[in-house]
């Protein structure tokens, strides 16, 4: 395990609670990659609790939603870990701001490995929570490690489909990827000649005039107080130009219907990515005999951000999360 140099200062974008413990842990995932997280307990619990693993947004660090997210579900009697994915925050991994289907994927299964091992934990109740593009994965995720008992995908991204076929599936054409795909390699090129590896740029600051409603709701996070923060790839630079390609060509989905573990996936009736979690829902229950445990849950008035941190009107359903987790990690 590679030794990081953790911060030890509360640098969150959102208020340390006085009921639960707070720690930094490490664990490696099977490429060798050491992943940062932080650990959440609840105070004056006893006997091995039910666990959650946390990430996302996609592009940010455990510092903003994914910590916020794990504080307040150990508030509620879970022990928890938010953690940051390879080559991003805390962790490890280079070169840095690359990310990848599979290695990603991966870090989930590694915070299950680890939270089956504390010796907190009941190896036999661990649950995730993906948020935004880790919602995707966590999906993934579910699919693939059946030591997953439950799954949250809250305002979810598919970040393969996104990658290959832009937003709201504008760029769904063999043409318009071919086009994508050749200006990425051609990147390629230019990142070894040059010997670094170019930033695609974080959420765009300033805003301009003509700017969509969903790039004014992520700067509304990522680039104010409300949400930014040092680390995190979208209030700053970005992912590398090149560092989601392998995303275009590697469906995250292809196998959701076999889950069969409890999902529930929570979204924001106004999110521009609202489109993602209703067609995953469908596909997930499509011909799946296990879809009795599986819901899609609809937060009237929210918009992409406002599963982020509440948005100032409570939009994460923290009561339901609470009641799905002691449900099916029983």
């Amino acid at each position: 395990m590679e030794k990081l140099n953790l911060i030890t200062d509360w640098d969150k974008t959102f208020p340390k609670s006085d009921k639960v413990n707070h720690s930094k842990v490490t664990f490696v995932n099977r490429y060798g990659i050491t992943i940062a997280a932080d650990m959440y307990e609840p105070k004056n619990v006893s006997g091995k609790l039910a666990a959650i693993a946390v990430c996302g947004p996609f592009g940010a660090v455990k510092e903003q939603a994914s910590g916020l997210y794990a504080q307040t579900m150990a508030e509620r009697g879970f022990l928890t870990i938010a953690f940051d994915p390879s080559f991003t925050g805390e962790s490890s991994g280079e070169p840095r701001y690359m990310a990848s289907p599979d290695i990603n994927t991966e870090d989930f299964q590694a915070a299950v490995d680890f939270l089956s091992l504390c010796d907190k934990v009941d190896p036999e109740r661990i649950g995730i929570i993906g948020i935004c593009g880790w919602g995707g994965l966590a999906l993934n995720a579910a699919a693939l490690d059946t030591r997953i008992k439950a799954a949250v995908a809250s305002t979810m991204y598919d970040m393969t489909r996104v990658n290959a076929n832009g937003y709201f599936d504008s760029e769904d054409s063999a043409d318009a990827r071919y086009t994508k795909k050749a200006a990425l390699n051609a990147q390629r090129l230019v990142d070894l000649k040059n010997g670094n590896y170019t930033l695609g740029g974080g959420v765009v600051d300033p805003l301009p005039d003509d700017a969509p409603f969903f790039v004014k709701d992520y700067h509304d996070y990522y680039k104010t107080p409300r949400g930014y923060h040092k680390r995190s790839l979208n209030s700053n630079g970005g992912w590398n130009v090149i560092g989601c390609m392998s995303f275009m060509n590697m469906p995250i989905l292809k196998y959701s219907n076999e889950i069969r573990s409890a999902v529930l996936i929570i979204h924001g009736e106004k999110a521009h990515s609202c489109y993602f979690s209703r067609d995953a829902y469908a596909n997930m229950i499509n011909d799946n005999p296990y879809s009795d445990n599986k819901e899609l849950l609809l937060i009237p008035d929210a918009v992409h951000t406002d599963l982020y941190d509440g948005g100032g009107k409570d939009a994460i359903p923290f009561d339901k999360l609470e009641l799905f987790f002691n449900k099916n990690l029983k």
